[in-house]
């Protein structure tokens, strides 16, 4: 069987990865309000997935207010299938 990657098993980070697989992009905002996490752990989460390469993220203003904007890199897509695929290994589907 194939080893889970330990960087995306993680609850919080599987959860942002999934959601970003999904959009162009995800604002903060929009991450926290779906995984329902603090906005400290979120962002610890996102350093971690940026440190890896697996997300891109672009800080500027909405206004006056800041805004942090995050999108999955073609890393970040190959990790998160080869995930994918490795977990099917162990549900057998």
């Amino acid at each position: 069987m194939k080893e889970l990657n330990p960087l995306l098993h993680s609850q919080l980070r599987l959860a942002v990865m999934s959601i970003l697989m999904g959009v162009e992009e995800a604002d903060f905002v929009y991450l926290k309000e779906k995984t329902e996490s603090t906005a400290g752990n979120l962002s610890v989460q996102i350093d971690k997935l940026t440190q890896a390469g697996y997300i891109e993220v672009e800080r500027g203003f909405s206004g006056k207010r800041t805004r942090t904007t995050c999108r999955i890199t073609s890393t970040g897509k190959e990790a998160f299938e080869e995930y994918i695929t490795a977990l099917k290994t162990y549900i057998k589907l």
